[in-house]
C-alpha cells in the first residue's frame, strides 16, 4: 500500500513500545498480569493505530495520533480487563423470554444449589452407591426423566443439535432419512437439519412440497434404503393458508407396519399443557411418546428449562444402539449439566413448583396484572430517584416466548418508556451495556424499552441504579 506523506508524519507520531512499557513500569501496571502479556498488549495498541493510519483516507484527514499517556492509558484498561469476566449476568429487559443470545432459560435455585454442591468435591458421577462399583452417569437423570414422560430410557447429551447428530448417526448412517420439505429448517447460529443429516452420514430424502405433504409421498419414497422416518418441529415460524402435514401417529403407524424407526425432533421439549395459560399449544413430550414414536429429541434449557443439554427419549431398543454409538463419548454431559438437570426435573414432579420455581415458566404463564405491578413499582422508584433529563412512561407491549418456542406467540405485557433530553435512544442502549451489571434493552421510535416481563422484581434497582449513573456525566 502506497502511503503519503501525511501518513508517513503520522506513524513517526506513534509513541515507541520501549517508551510505552517503561511508562507502564512506573504506573506498576506489570504486576496486574504476566510481562509478556503486558508486552503483547503493547504491541497490539500500537498495530491497531497503526493499522488505522493506513486504511485513513488520504492525508490522513481526521486521524489524530494518540500520546504516550493516552496509549498507555489504553493498554492500562486493557491489561484490567482482564480481571473482568467476560461472561456476566445481565438484565434481560427485551421481553424475549428465552433468548438465545442471552443464555436462554435461567437456573432455578434448586438447581443452582446442587451444582454448587455436587462441583465443590467429589461426587458418585461414575460410581454406583448401592453396587460399589463403575456406573453410568445417565443414571442420575434417566428414571426421573422416564416417570415424567412415560419413556422406556432416556439418554442425554450436550444440546439438542448433538442428540439428532447421534440419533441420525445411530439410525440412519448409509441410509436414506426421510423428511416432509416443509421440515428442513434452519434455526439460530446457522443449524440447518440438512447439514445435520449430511453430518451424521444419513442420505437426505425430501419429500412432499413446502406447504403440503401427505402420508403417501412417504409410503412412496419406502425402499430398500430407507433407514429412518424423520419429522421435525419447525421451532420459529409457521406455514399458513393452504397446508396440509402427516400428524405423528399416522407416521408413527407407517413406521411400524414397514420395520422403519420414527424420529420425532421436537426442538424445545415442553412438560406441561402451555394452552392452560392462554398460550399456543406446544406439542408435550408426552403427547408425543403416545404416539407410538421410537424416539423423540428436545433441548434441555428452553421450554423444559434445565440447563443446556439435548435430551433423547424413547424405545429402549432404539436407545440401546444410540448409548452404544462411540459418538456418544464426545457427546456426553458433565456433572455439573446433570446435577441442575436433575434438579429441574424434581420439579416437575408438581406441577406448580415446576410453574413457580422454573423462572422462564413463571414468567411465560404470569398474569398481565402481575407484569403491570412489577411495572409501576419500577416506574415509582425511577420517579423519587428524580434523574434528571429523562422522561419516564408505560405502555402495552408484546413480549415473546423465543428460543425456537411457541413461534408468532405474542404475549401482553407492560413496557417502560424512556427518552433522554441528552443523549439519543442508541446512546443510552449503549451505556446500558457498560454497567457492571448490563442492562439489555430494545429501541423503537427513539425510545428506550424495558420490558417488565422479562425483569425480575430484584433487579428493579440494578435497573435505577444504572439509570441514575446515566445521569451523570
Amino acid at each position: 500500500m502506497q502511503m503519503d506523506d501525511r501518513q508517513k508524519e503520522l506513524l513517526r507520531q506513534l509513541p515507541k513500545i520501549d517508551e510505552i512499557i517503561l511508562l507502564l513500569e512506573q504506573k506498576k501496571v506489570f504486576e496486574r498480569a504476566p510481562r509478556e502479556i503486558v508486552v503483547n498488549t503493547c504491541r497490539s495498541a500500537v498495530g491497531e493505530l497503526r493499522e488505522a493510519i493506513l486504511k485513513s483516507k488520504k492525508g490522513g484527514k481526521g486521524f489524530v495520533a494518540p500520546s504516550l499517556d493516552q496509549v498507555a492509558e489504553a493498554v492500562t484498561r486493557k491489561v484490567e480487563n482482564l480481571h473482568r469476566p467476560s461472561l456476566r449476568r445481565v438484565v434481560n429487559a427485551t421481553g424475549i423470554v428465552l433468548h438465545t443470545n442471552l443464555g436462554r432459560a435461567p437456573l432455578c435455585e434448586e438447581a443452582l444449589h446442587r451444582v454448587m454442591d455436587v462441583s465443590r468435591g467429589y461426587s458418585n458421577l461414575e460410581y454406583d452407591l448401592e453396587k460399589g462399583k463403575r456406573g453410568l452417569r445417565y443414571d442420575h437423570v434417566s428414571k426421573i426423566l422416564c416417570d415424567l414422560t412415560g419413556a422406556e430410557d432416556a439418554l442425554v447429551v450436550n444440546n439438542n443439535a448433538a442428540a439428532v447428530l447421534l440419533v441420525l448417526n445411530t439410525l440412519a448412517a448409509g441410509k436414506e432419512a426421510v423428511i416432509s420439505r416443509g421440515e428442513l429448517i434452519e434455526i439460530g447460529g446457522e443449524f440447518r437439519i440438512p447439514e445435520v443429516m449430511e453430518k451424521s452420514g444419513a442420505i437426505l430424502r425430501e419429500v412432499g412440497t413446502t406447504n403440503r405433504t401427505h402420508l403417501s409421498d412417504y409410503e412412496k419414497a419406502i425402499g430398500e434404503k430407507t433407514g429412518l422416518l424423520l419429522k421435525v418441529h419447525t421451532s420459529n415460524f409457521l406455514i399458513m393458508g393452504f397446508t396440509e402435514e402427516v400428524q405423528l401417529p399416522e407416521l408413527a403407524a407407517l413406521g411400524r407396519k414397514r420395520g422403519i424407526p420414527v424420529m420425532s425432533d421436537l426442538g424445545s421439549g415442553c412438560l406441561i399443557e402451555t394452552e392452560k395459560f392462554g398460550l399456543k399449544k406446544e406439542p408435550t413430550v408426552q403427547e408425543t411418546l403416545k404416539t407410538g414414536v421410537d424416539v423423540v429429541t428436545f433441548s434441555g434449557d428452553k421450554l423444559l428449562g434445565g440447563p443446556q443439554a439435548g435430551i433423547i427419549l424413547g424405545r429402549r431398543e432404539t436407545l440401546e444402539r444410540v448409548k452404544k454409538n462411540p459418538l456418544n463419548r464426545a457427546l456426553r454431559i458433565d456433572k455439573m449439566t446433570l446435577a441442575a438437570l436433575e434438579a429441574t426435573m424434581r420439579l416437575y414432579l408438581h406441577e406448580g413448583e415446576a410453574l413457580t420455581g422454573i423462572r422462564g415458566l413463571r414468567v411465560l404463564t404470569e398474569p398481565l396484572e402481575e407484569v403491570e405491578r412489577r411495572a409501576k413499582k419500577l416506574l415509582r422508584l425511577l420517579k423519587k430517584a428524580k434523574i434528571e433529563g429523562l422522561t419516564l412512561s408505560l405502555k402495552k407491549g408484546n413480549s415473546m416466548a423465543g428460543g425456537g418456542s411457541l413461534p408468532t406467540q405474542e404475549i401482553p405485557s407492560v413496557l417502560l418508556s424512556l427518552r433522554s433530553s441528552k443523549l439519543s435512544a442508541n446512546a443510552v442502549e449503549q451505556r446500558l451495556r457498560q454497567f457492571d451489571t448490563p442492562i439489555i434493552a430494545r429501541i423503537a421510535e427513539e425510545e428506550v424499552l424495558f420490558d417488565l416481563r422479562t425483569i425480575d422484581t430484584e433487579e428493579l434497582d440494578i435497573i435505577r441504579h444504572a439509570l441514575e449513573g446515566l445521569a451523570r456525566p
